[in-house]
């Protein structure tokens, strides 16, 4: 009998590709995302079937879960992908966008992990799989939300093992780096505020510097072969770096001081591009 697997997030990137990853390997996928009826290519796969959910809501989840179990029978893997970044200066942000940003990255993963916990402890099997980032455990200028949401799902994950392996529920954290999706494009959300123009300048170079390190990134292709290693690699190894140079900079920040690193990261991220053209109005860039 095939193994069950579920994948938020799987309408692009990385939960596309985790998806497509799963599938070729024999596994019964059920791909999930907010918009079903505009897949275009997943549903026409063997052995996976779509399901609306949206994990800032909590009927959605229960019902998306009683579906891929009535037509699975089971589900052996969770993978908690679906998320977007806020990028901006912090004091530009709504109140909204704040909310918005945790109840996606963080509250969706604990609705989904204390929706599927009774299952996963009652079978005394599961693997629960939460898509961080090196952005967990290191932070890049303008994600203050962003990164806050990712050092959360750190904690979250680490803690929640604790409680959960005596049941043989195992605990996976994926922490890619910069990674070729449409997260600078679609799948971002501009921090601006009207009449708040001190910040223009710096997010507009900084942004601009980002924007180039996503286009030339690993492709999300790497990152769902990873997620299937956790998936299926019967260690205890909790964290899976990669792509974007990611075991690499978690290295150089564990070694360096704080400050250090920092002043690294602002030389690479904050300098200004010598063709002042290349310069970006990033709100205007992603609408």
């Amino acid at each position: 009998m095939n193994q069950t697997v579920v994948i938020t997030g799987c309408s692009s990137g990385i939960g596309r590709e985790t998806a497509l990853y799963f599938q070729k390997k024999g596994w019964n996928v059920a791909a999930t995302m907010r918009q079903p009826e505009k897949d275009t290519e997943l549903f026409l796969l063997p052995n996976v079937k779509l399901f609306h959910l949206n994990v800032t809501n909590e009927k959605s989840i229960h019902k998306a879960i009683d579906d891929i179990l009535s037509e699975f029978g089971s589900i052996d893997v969770v993978v908690n992908n679906a998320g977007y970044a806020t990028m901006g200066a912090f004091e530009t942000a709504s109140e909204e966008q704040i909310q918005k940003q945790f109840s996606t990255n963080v509250f969706g993963i604990m609705r989904i992990t204390k929706i599927l916990l009774p299952l996963f402890r009652k079978r005394k099997k599961g693997t629960i799989i939460n898509v961080a980032s090196i952005g967990g455990r290191i932070t890049f200028p303008l994600y203050s939300l962003y990164n806050s949401t990712k050092w959360a799902i750190e904690g979250f994950s680490e803690c929640l093992q604790f409680e959960v392996r005596k049941f043989n529920i195992r605990i996976k954290i994926i922490e890619p780096g910069a990674i070729r999706t449409d997260f600078y494009t679609r799948s971002m959300d501009p921090l601006k505020k009207e009449g708040l123009n001190a910040y223009d300048e710096y997010v507009s170079t900084t942004f601009a510097n980002m924007k180039n390190m996503g286009e030339n990134a690993t492709p999300p292709s790497k990152v769902a072969a990873t997620i299937y290693k956790a998936a299926t690699d019967g260690r205890k190894k909790m964290r899976y770096p990669v792509g974007g140079f990611a075991p690499t900079l978690l290295f150089l920040r564990w070694l360096l001081p704080t400050s250090w690193f920092c002043s690294i990261s602002a030389l690479v991220l904050e300098r200004k591009p010598r063709n002042k053209s290349k310069e970006v109005n990033f709100s205007e860039n992603l609408s």
